[in-house]
């Protein structure tokens, strides 16, 4: 898809076609509608970062709350979204061992437990380990840091959801 036909879009299009680029948070594409014309893929991402960082912190953790555990309950259940689902199985997440699944579920718990929301990482860009390794470092971090990386998390899921939809290549994003 082109950015022309993202900017001949109709709300109810949009909102259906981008709502999902912030996890389960279509008021973010509906508030992003707003500001068509998009010059470019890069224009149409600051939209929604901008929509993010306007954002009481609030609001900033609910867009977080909004993100399922990796390799949780969504995942073995399969209740992910399609591209939460997609991401996680890239990151080789989909079938971990017992062992992985009680130690992920520990770190989920007690990072969820410390923070309040759960942990996003960009998984589709990490290996199995890599998750587990980071979400043991982030769970020790101040507060206010980890909003701020898990936000960044955020954006960069957003931005990769952006250039699936559109066509365009990740690995120059």
């Amino acid at each position: 898809m082109d950015i022309e036909k993202v900017n001949s879009m109709d709300f109810r299009d949009f909102v259906e076609v981008f709502g999902n680029v912030i996890e389960r948070c279509p008021v973010a594409a509906a508030a992003v509608w707003s500001q068509c014309p998009f010059s470019d893929l890069e224009d149409l991402e600051k939209h929604f970062c901008a929509f993010i960082e306007a954002l009481p912190q609030s609001g900033q953790e609910g867009i977080l709350r909004c993100h399922p555990d990796m390799a949780g309950r969504e995942l073995q259940r399969g209740t992910l979204t399609a591209e939460s689902q997609r991401e996680q199985s890239a990151a080789g997440l989909q079938n971990p061992g017992a062992d992985e699944r009680r130690r992920l579920a520990e770190l989920n718990a007690q990072y969820r437990a410390r923070f309040g929301f759960p942990f996003v990482l960009a998984a589709r860009l990490r290996d199995p380990a890599v998750v587990a390794r980071e979400l043991e470092r982030r769970r020790r971090c101040p507060p206010a840091q980890e909003l701020r990386t898990a936000l960044g998390e955020v954006k960069t899921i957003g931005r990769l959801r952006l250039a699936d939809l559109l066509g365009a290549d990740c690995a120059r994003l």
